[in-house]
C-alpha cells in the first residue's frame, strides 16, 4: 500500500481533492482534522499546550479555546513552531498506527495523508510520494472567505507561515493546478491514480 501525502496552501482546493481520491477507493486520513481532535479530547495534549502558552488559552471550562489558541499560535513563526512541536508527534503516532491497521485490512492501494504543513513538519521524507494541489492567490482567496471562518488578514498570515507555493511544487511528484472547474480537479486526480496504482 503506497503512503501518499496530500498537500496545499488554505484555499487551494485541497479537500475537495481529498473526497475526489476518497471516491476513487483511496483512504484518506486527515492529519488537520486530526489535531482538532487531539486538542479538543486528549487531555495529554491540552496540558501540553497549555503548559507551553499559559492559561490565556483555557475556555471556562478549563479546556483549550481554539479561537484563542489560533491567535496566540499564528501570531509569528515561533509560536506556531511551538505549537507544531506539541501536536506533531501525537499525530506522526497516529498516522503510523491507522497505517498499520488499515495496511492489515488489505482493502486498499493507496493511503493518503491530507495534511497543510507536510513539507514545513519534515513529514514527508515518509512518504512514498506527495501530491501538491496550487491555485491562483486570488482563487484561494475567494474559497477561504467563502469559508466565513477567517478573514482576509488571518488568511494572510497563515500563508506567510506556510512554505511558498513555488517552492512546494518544486518538490513535488505531482502538481495539480485547481484554477478551473470540480471536474477538471477530478479529471486530473483519476489521472493520477491510475499513475499510483
Amino acid at each position: 500500500m503506497l503512503k501518499v501525502g496530500l498537500t496545499g496552501g488554505i484555499g487551494s482546493g485541497k479537500s475537495t481533492a481529498s473526497k475526489f481520491f476518497e471516491k476513487l477507493g483511496a483512504f484518506i486520513l486527515d492529519a488537520d482534522k486530526e489535531a482538532k481532535n487531539l486538542l479538543e479530547k486528549n487531555e495529554i495534549v491540552q496540558h501540553e499546550v497549555i503548559s507551553e502558552f499559559g492559561t490565556d488559552i483555557i475556555n471556562t471550562t478549563g479546556k483549550v479555546d481554539k479561537n484563542k489558541l489560533a491567535r496566540v499560535a499564528f501570531q509569528d513563526v515561533d509560536h506556531q513552531r511551538r505549537l507544531n512541536s506539541v501536536v506533531h508527534p501525537y499525530i506522526y503516532d497516529l498516522i503510523d498506527k491507522t497505517f498499520d491497521k488499515v495496511l492489515n485490512d488489505g482493502k486498499y492501494a493507496v493511503f493518503i495523508i491530507d495534511a497543510a504543513m507536510i513539507y514545513e513538519s519534515g513529514y514527508d521524507i515518509h512518504l512514498d510520494y506527495i501530491i501538491v494541489i496550487t491555485a491562483q492567490l486570488k482563487n484561494r482567496m475567494e474559497r477561504a472567505l467563502a469559508r466565513k471562518t477567517l478573514t482576509r488578514e488571518e488568511i494572510l498570515k497563515r500563508i506567510e507561515f506556510q512554505w511558498p507555493e513555488e517552492e512546494k511544487v518544486g518538490m513535488a511528484d505531482f502538481v495539480i493546478h485547481n484554477d478551473g472547474s470540480e471536474k477538471e480537479l477530478n479529471d486530473n486526480i483519476k489521472s493520477i491514480i491510475k499513475k499510483l496504482i
